[in-house]
């Protein structure tokens, strides 16, 4: 089983296990197998209602502070039951998401001076990005930049998401980026 397929395959069986949903995975079995999982790594676990790919979950860590399977395991459930945006997911809703999951390279400081020298250092649709001002902080991984594809939009709804005023980029706040690699049920 390739990566991609081992990531969902664990994030579907937790959740299911959640909501005692027969489900036919062994999460151990499939570490056993797959070492990798017990290295340190950082996971978003996104959900989507499959009918208008409406967001309906998408908790993660920016950071790796544990082992990725460990990481997998928290933000499926996070995503599923405890994102604050939504209700807990209910069983009648589990055949009608999909997930993905995104593995996170670690953070790197943008250096720049100012809004234009910015501007032309983020890499749409390849870099997501942590805004840090103060005590607010808020990140949007890379496919965020496909719903809000130029500069100004994204950086506008990130200061928003942060909850920091639209136009926080004159305060020159900290920024950061980080790839992913982006698996996905179809």
């Amino acid at each position: 089983m390739d990566r991609g397929k081992v990531l969902l395959s664990i994030a579907r069986a937790v959740i299911a296990k959640e909501l005692g949903v027969e489900y036919d995975i062994d999460i151990d079995d499939l570490v056993a197998k797959n070492q990798w999982l017990l290295q340190k790594g950082a996971v978003f676990v996104t959900l989507n209602t499959k009918s208008n790919h409406n967001l309906r979950g998408c908790i993660g860590s920016i950071i790796a502070h544990q082992r990725l399977i460990d990481d997998l395991i928290q933000n499926a459930k996070s995503a599923a039951f405890s994102d604050p945006r939504f209700h807990p997911l209910s069983k009648d809703e589990f055949d009608n998401i999909t997930i993905e999951v995104s593995l996170l390279t670690p953070p790197q400081e943008v250096v720049y001076s100012d809004i234009d020298d910015l501007k032309q250092k983020l890499r749409p649709n390849i870099d997501g990005v942590i805004i840090k001002d103060g005590m607010h902080q808020a990140t949007f991984l890379p496919q965020v930049w496909q719903e809000l594809p130029t500069f100004e939009m994204f950086m506008a709804h990130l200061c928003q998401k942060a909850g920091i005023f639209t136009n926080c980029l004159n305060n020159h706040p900290t920024i950061y980026t980080y790839q992913v690699q982006e698996y996905g049920e179809q």
